[in-house]
């Protein structure tokens, strides 16, 4: 079973990126002469993936079998789902098992867990913030604060939560913060800069973000006409009289320092986004175990 959420995210260069994230996961580990002392090449495991902790959202369930074809051994091995990305399980429910030779799944084992354990425990924070937000009009963010070589896995990881992905990388949204407004001297100057660079060597500009920490830059932002803008570490009164400030038009979106204690009153205020990083740098891992038994062949 093929999850299409999954592999409409993970093509091109998301997948090459969750590929060699894989493949390193797997050298990392290197030969397992452990099992492969104790096993024949002939016996064969069953193993179940079980949640030990109840509401968590599960999310990354279709990398398992990215990890056997990964090993070159996918005609060898079975796999069948009893849920799919997205679904909040009770503590104890089998969500996946597979069937294979032992020294496959007991070096698939601990990969696997870690990609679902890492993305689940993402998409159980990411649920927990979305629900804050509810009734209001504001969607949530990610930001970049990604571990490396993880970003794709853990941004949909955020997607699988309810979240939204902000910017994969520095080029699909040109964003101005401080330094640049400071090295240009100011906002005026930095939107000059960019149009110089850009305007007319790129077939399509990416759409334009600017950090404002003032009621005057907003001001001054708003005059460049940005597809968004970002209110950045603003109290709530500020940020109230610069959402009142901003046009229709141009987005809004609150950062800096977000908990998610906050995010219903922020939600509140309306602006079209909130950012926060520790969705993605925090989140706690999710329970998962894999339980292996051996495999009759009658």
């Amino acid at each position: 079973m093929t999850d299409p959420r999954f592999e409409r995210y993970f093509s091109g260069k998301a997948r090459d990126f969750l590929i060699r994230a894989i493949d390193l996961a797997l050298d990392e580990d290197g030969p397992d002469l452990t099992s492969m002392a104790v096993f024949a090449p002939t016996d064969r495991l069953t193993a179940s993936i079980m949640a030990k902790e109840d509401a968590v959202v599960v999310a990354g369930l279709p990398i398992a079998p990215l990890v056997i074809e990964r090993m070159g051994q996918t005609a060898a091995c079975g796999i069948t789902f009893f849920a799919v990305d997205g679904d909040r399980v009770p503590d104890r429910m089998v969500v996946a098992t597979l069937v294979g030779p032992a020294v496959t799944l007991l070096k698939a084992e601990r990969v696997i867990l870690n990609f679902l354990c890492h993305l689940s425990g993402i998409a159980t924070m990411v649920s927990q913030a979305v629900a804050a937000l509810a009734g209001s009009k504001t969607r949530l963010l990610d930001t970049r604060k990604t571990l490396p070589g993880l970003r794709y896995p853990e941004k949909y990881a955020v997607v699988v939560g309810g979240g939204v992905n902000h910017r994969l990388d520095l080029a699909e949204m040109l964003m101005f913060k401080d330094n640049h407004i400071d090295r240009a001297g100011g906002i005026p100057q930095a939107m000059a800069a960019l149009r110089k660079a850009y305007l007319g060597s790129m077939e399509t500009m990416p759409p334009v973000e600017i950090e404002c920490r003032t009621l005057a830059e907003v001001a001054k932002a708003i005059a460049e006409s940005p597809r968004r803008i970002m209110l950045d570490n603003m109290d709530r009164e500020t940020m109230a009289k610069a959402l009142a400030m901003t046009p229709e038009g141009i987005e809004t979106e609150v950062s800096g320092g977000v908990d998610l204690d906050a995010l219903a009153g922020i939600g509140a205020l309306g602006p079209d986004f909130v950012s926060v990083g520790r969705i993605t740098h925090s989140a706690k891992s999710a329970d998962f175990s894999m339980l292996l038994k051996e495999t009759v062949i009658p």
